[in-house]
């Protein structure tokens, strides 16, 4: 018998939303979704066996079943290909159409298939930007938007994340599309942050938000937020947001000292 469990809940109308964006928190690594006869989604995690009590802790509603060895080969049937920003994202058990500029992405264990409403809304915001400096993706996951910036014409592009698979994954993901991602693991709250052009952050709220404080970059695209939710940081305006299924971005233009002693002289 596998030693991971399948952990679910369910939620319908407007619950549903939030319900998603605290199940990322609790694991980051990513969900299963499946819509309720009815309406509504059920959302699931798959987590090892000493995980389940912290879980039901935080969510004592919450379903608990056994999974059979090889589970983790099953989710690929849930793993579908979408376009975003000219791009197509998919897996590389699917084919691109002829012609086109695909992403090709393998998760993995790491988040990120490219699939979710946040990567896709990303990628819109990558392809609208009319500079093509310099990325870094905070939080990479499966290095999908670095991958996709690079494919945008981005250059140079670095990732980081915290967790050391992602990395690796994010690598792999890189040269298996032919392009160069400089790909490295760090905390994002603690360790230097390099100086880009434009940060992409597609994490939850209360970490954009406290990026968004050690930002050495004059512009920022966020997500990982439900649209109810606008990411606060000083010196910090949305000047553009996209939304679908309920998700937001936002492209972020940092206050230069420029503009302050100006408004201070008005």
């Amino acid at each position: 018998m596998s030693h991971f469990r399948r952990v679910s809940v369910r939620a319908r109308g407007d619950d549903a939303e939030p319900l998603r964006a605290r199940l990322l928190e609790l694991v980051p690594a990513g969900l299963e979704e499946r819509p309720l006869d009815g309406g509504g989604v059920e959302l699931s995690a798959y987590v090892p066996a000493d995980a389940v009590e912290r879980l039901l802790t935080e969510l004592p509603e919450a379903a608990v079943e056994d999974v059979p060895d090889g589970w983790e080969d099953a989710w690929r049937a849930f793993h579908h290909p979408v376009e975003a920003g000219g791009l197509w994202i998919g897996p590389p058990w699917e084919t691109p159409p002829q012609g086109a500029h695909s992403v090709v992405i393998d998760p993995g264990r790491a988040f990120g298939t490219g699939a979710h409403p946040t990567t896709r809304l990303c990628v819109e915001l990558l392809a609208a930007e009319e500079h093509r400096g310099s990325v870094l993706d905070v939080g990479c996951g499966s290095g999908v938007l670095s991958i996709a910036a690079a494919r945008l014409g981005f250059d140079p592009v670095t990732a980081l994340d915290n967790d050391a698979v992602a990395v690796e994954t994010t690598r792999a993901n890189a040269c298996a599309n032919g392009v160069t991602v400089v790909a490295a693991t760090a905390d994002a709250l603690a360790d230097p942050l390099p100086t880009a052009d434009l940060a992409v952050a597609n994490v939850l709220l209360a970490p954009v938000e406290a990026v968004l404080h050690r930002l050495e970059a004059p512009r920022a695209i966020t997500s990982g937020y439900v649209v109810t939710d606008r990411p606060r940081a000083p010196r910090w305006t949305s000047v553009a947001r996209r939304e679908l299924d309920g998700w937001a971005a936002d492209l972020l233009v940092r206050e230069r000292p420029a503009d302050r002693s100006a408004d201070s002289t008005v």
